[in-house]
């Protein structure tokens, strides 16, 4: 089924009580976070900005860190809110049917909205701490922003002098093995996948569908483009994200 949040709900959702959610750049659109692939996304408009998340670029080229830094700093997280999306999938946790919430997002916004930090497995990092290429000393991401407002414009390792960058994972950076082991646990272990606001091309993440599904679980997908995935999804949403997951998961 594909197109709008049914009314009612079919049984094998509403009666969920072990919902694995994966969430992608289109849950934050609404807090002002732009996604990345998509008709707007910053390298559908920008295909050099690509280069600022790809490991090899970002170590070879001083030029690109400290335009990725001029950036950080542009992008301060001070103003950016959780939004009704991120609440809805807090309330899927007050209610006791979350098993995982599975993240691609950087952000740190589902746990502001409240969902519960242990259940948060955030697979590509946090923009929120830097850490070190070089020797992995790992500093919040203010003090780093802090020394780049004291004229600093690429700010190295102050324990070893290696480059320094953003907790998160960059394009030819592999994905922590203990999170991702923890994602396919938590995949393989649901009655319900909810993939939201994600393309589902980025793997070995978008594997995880298959996983749930190989497993017996229900997958659910709400995104606004067309995914590899759909054929194989149970219900497909296409209506605004922040919307449809409140009647989604009974979290109005």
């Amino acid at each position: 089924m594909t197109g709008a949040v049914p009314d009612p709900l079919p049984a094998w959702l509403s009666g969920a009580r072990r919902i694995t959610v994966l969430t992608g750049a289109g849950v934050s659109t609404d807090s002002g976070i732009p996604d990345y692939r998509g008709p707007n996304g910053v390298w559908t408009r920008d295909p050099d900005a690509e280069k600022l998340v790809t490991l090899s670029y970002y170590v070879a080229d001083p030029a690109i860190r400290r335009k990725a830094w001029r950036m950080r700093a542009e992008m301060r997280s001070g103003d950016v809110a959780p939004n009704a999306g991120h609440r809805a999938l807090a309330g899927l946790g007050e209610q006791g049917r979350l098993r995982a919430l599975l993240t691609q997002n950087v952000d740190g916004l589902h746990q502001a909205a409240g969902s519960p930090p242990e259940q948060v497995l955030e697979l590509h990092g946090t923009v929120h701490a830097v850490e070190c290429l070089s020797c992995g000393d790992r500093t919040s991401m203010d003090s780093a922003l802090a020394r780049l407002d004291a004229g600093e414009d690429d700010p190295a390792c102050l324990v070893c002098g290696g480059v320094l960058k953003s907790a998160t994972v960059s394009f030819g950076q592999a994905l922590d093995e203990r999170v991702l082991a923890a994602a396919a646990e938590a995949a393989a272990d649901c009655d319900v996948f909810l993939a939201v606001g994600t393309s589902l091309v980025v793997y070995p993440v978008a594997g995880l569908v298959e996983v749930a599904a190989a497993h017996g679980a229900r997958v659910v997908i709400v995104n606004a483009e067309p995914t590899p995935y759909d054929d194989l999804a149970d219900l497909v949403v296409r209506e605004p994200i922040s919307d449809a997951l409140s009647r989604l998961l009974g979290t109005a």
